[in-house]
């Protein structure tokens, strides 16, 4: 496993050269840049504007592992639900382009007076749509388990199992509703090795990491867990503590 950087909150106001020299100096090896942020890597990058992009992180040592959009699938109306999926693909193409092997997208809730069985069919029929896209740029869909109702793991492996496409994959959130009288095993166990990403969050937290940790390299995973942290006035000295105790618990 490596250590990665969500810009959500901590690095949201970072040009990508501030997030490549940050990361460098703290030792994280990749990062998710989360749309509508200060780096704006955003689709109306043009084809000048990308490559400088994949330049600047190809001539580093951090990866630029996935670009976390907002898109999201659950809308009843058809015209939101295709603009989503037409967002989609314009990430996809981006993440092409600036070297990005990941969109990250999310379900975010269950719409009020849907069937959830319907809602959930609609969402893992539009990330097939979506993955079958990416495979054809060797991109993949990030699933974020996301959003009220729909961030339950069952939820989630129903959905995944309408997408039902290898370039489709569960971004793990580590959210407290994955716990099961105190346990992650079962839930878990629904995405196991579906799983491409992970956000973690405060090391602090009660949240069961290491035994996330085992269960991940039980199933084989190899990919980024990315701090998904608050912001800070003092950012950089919070993502060195970060590392240190990153290196003592998985180590």
């Amino acid at each position: 496993m490596q250590l990665g950087l969500v810009t959500y909150q901590l690095g949201k106001d970072w040009d990508v050269t501030t997030i490549i020299r940050n990361c460098t100096e703290t030792r994280f090896e990749g990062v998710e840049l989360r749309t509508t942020h200060a780096h704006s890597v955003e689709p109306s990058l043009d084809a000048a504007a990308r490559e400088e992009v994949r330049k600047q992180f190809e001539d580093s040592a951090v990866e630029l592992v996935g670009l976390g959009s907002t898109c999201e699938f659950q809308s009843p109306d058809p015209a939101v639900l295709r603009k989503n999926i037409e967002e989609t693909k314009a990430f996809v193409k981006l993440a092409h382009d600036v070297g990005a092997s990941g969109v990250k997208v999310r379900p975010n809730g269950l719409p009020d007076g849907i069937p959830v069985e319907k809602t959930l069919d609609q969402i893992g029929r539009a990330l097939h749509e979506c993955a079958e896209f990416a495979a054809g740029y060797g991109v993949e869909i990030r699933v974020e388990v996301h959003g009220g109702g729909t961030s339950k793991l069952d939820h989630i492996k129903t959905i995944m199992d309408v997408a039902d496409h290898a370039s489709a994959v569960v971004c793990w959130n580590s959210n407290s509703t994955d716990l099961e009288n105190g346990s992650i095993d079962r839930t878990f166990g629904l995405v196991a090795g579906k799983i491409g990403t992970v956000h973690i969050h405060d090391l602090y937290d009660p949240y069961p990491y290491f035994r996330l940790w085992r269960l991940l390299n039980q199933s084989g995973f190899e990919g980024y867990c990315l701090a998904e942290c608050p912001a800070s006035s003092d950012a950089v000295r919070v993502m060195h503590y970060y590392r240190a105790l990153w290196d003592r618990m998985v180590g």
